[in-house]
């Protein structure tokens, strides 16, 4: 697979009732084709956050977007910009994280949470000098990560509630 050099290709989703910001690394090979968060059909994203929620697993673009500001969830990437083969955070070099300061500005985040190690290390690097804010790490819900179960990474995501 040819390495690229990608520019995040969707907005943030957020709104006025947002508490916390999750933030991935940058949108997978999947989710750049789907056009929204967490597009790979195996990863455990929407899994952990329906269990966490007691909810359906929303089945569309729209219902993943209402499901989210429903619960005061606001989700975009790290990263804004990157050289990337496929969907591999571990080739990821020459990043350039998002304006994530502006979006604090738009939306009333009280806490960040980092989904997985690569973004975690970006929030760390950029968006913690920028806005004095440490990201909370959490487990990848990635299918990369298979050491994590899908009950595992409920009980680990479940801080965020």
């Amino acid at each position: 697979m040819p390495e690229e050099r990608l520019v995040h290709p969707f907005p943030p989703v957020f709104g006025g009732n947002s508490r916390i910001l999750i933030l991935g690394s940058f949108p997978s090979a999947a989710s750049r084709e789907v056009m929204f968060y967490y597009g790979h059909r195996r990863n455990r994203f929407w899994k952990v956050l329906s269990s966490l929620y007691g909810e359906e697993i929303p089945d569309s673009i729209e219902g993943k977007r209402a499901f989210l500001l429903s619960h005061g969830v606001a989700l975009w990437d790290s990263i804004g910009s990157c050289t990337i083969t496929g969907s591999s955070d571990a080739s990821i070099r020459d990043a350039v994280p998002n304006k994530i300061s502006e979006l604090l500005n738009k939306a009333p985040i009280e806490k960040i949470y980092a989904n997985g190690k690569a973004s975690f290390e970006c929030c760390e690097k950029y968006v913690y000098p920028e806005t004095g804010i440490h990201a909370v790490p959490l487990p990848s819900t990635s299918p990369a990560n298979a050491a994590w179960s899908l009950e595992r990474l409920i009980e680990a995501w479940r801080v965020i509630l």
